[in-house]
């Protein structure tokens, strides 16, 4: 298991901000770390599991990519994802009506030139790289 504590039926919500002009990523993280504070500390016992926030890197891989042989992106670093994972979907719809939450909440929406739009997503699968005897033996079970 990738995510400790995290149940095979749990929820996964993914938010895609992009900066408006005239905010930084020293923005954006500020906002962001005071609203994931939040979450942490009133729902780690209703629903909550964890999360992290990426940003957009601008590298894009041309061996990974089948839709053209773009150089970069243009949205980064000011492109960025707030993962988060939920035991269910009930609960991270509660977390949204705290009052703790949603001034914190408007405060990052503030930032975002494309609105927000919290999609869910059900886990298929998780999972981490084998350890070094591990991964071995299972290159020997392929025959490699």
């Amino acid at each position: 298991m990738l995510i400790p504590g995290f149940p095979s039926d749990g929820v996964v919500t993914v938010n895609r901000v992009v900066l408006r002009p005239g905010y930084t990523v020293d923005d954006l993280e500020e906002r962001v770390a005071l609203l994931c504070e939040n979450v942490k500390t009133w729902h780690s016992e209703t629903g909550f599991v964890g999360g992290f926030v990426c940003l957009n890197s601008g590298m894009i891989s041309n061996e990974g990519s089948t839709v053209g042989q773009a150089v970069g992106s243009p949205l980064a670093g000011r492109e960025a994802l707030i993962v988060t994972f939920w035991k269910s979907f009930a609960e991270h719809e509660l977390s949204h009506q705290s009052p703790t939450f949603q001034p914190l909440f408007r405060d990052v929406l503030e930032l975002c030139e494309n609105g927000n739009e919290e999609i869910a997503y059900s886990m298929l699968w998780q999972g981490s790289a084998y350890p070094p005897g591990q991964a071995q033996a299972a290159r020997a079970a392929k025959g490699g």
